[in-house]
């Protein structure tokens, strides 16, 4: 299965733009967060037959580890192309723990493309996916992987919501 192999290895790894761990952590209730994260990954069916050759269906499932602790679940779609070092992948993944003590949920949107191997990543929190102590939580997360180790680090604003 060589999007598999791709998906897993080539895009989520050539996506992390970072060549080292994420920023220093700043003080208790500061916007930034960082830490580790394993990761698995599992192959999933992808509905029409027809386009497993170009499409892969992975799940997510993430343990965090840091100012952010706790585990989040979640699907990715990926497309591989007939030009070497040129895919993209989707992926949406619930977060659920605490983050600088606050607990709570929220959904992160993924959206990562390589053209002819220069990578684009762009990992978002949905608009008003935030609950519970969480409610209200808006920013954007970096990736890195660095002797294999998955670091994040996650710039983030928590507001009141209506």
């Amino acid at each position: 299965m060589q999007i598999w192999a791709f998906a897993s290895a080539g895009i989520l790894t050539a996506l992390c733009l970072v060549p080292g761990p994420g920023a220093a952590a700043q003080a208790q209730g500061s916007s930034r967060a960082s830490g580790t994260f394993d990761v698995q990954l599992a192959p999933q069916t992808v509905a029409d037959t027809a386009l497993t050759a170009s499409l892969s269906r992975l799940s997510l499932d993430k343990q965090f580890r840091g100012e952010l602790e706790g585990t989040s679940k979640g699907e990715m779609l990926a497309a591989g192309t007939g030009v070497e070092g040129s895919a993209g992948y989707v992926a949406i993944e619930r977060v659920s723990g605490t983050l600088h003590g606050r607990r709570g949920t929220f959904v992160l949107q993924h959206s990562g493309t390589m053209t002819r191997g220069a990578p684009e990543l762009r990992i978002t929190v949905v608009p008003d996916s935030g609950t519970d102590e969480l409610a209200g939580l808006a920013g954007t997360m970096m990736i890195t992987i660095a002797d294999g180790k998955h670091f994040y680090d996650f710039e983030y604003t928590l507001t009141k919501t209506p």
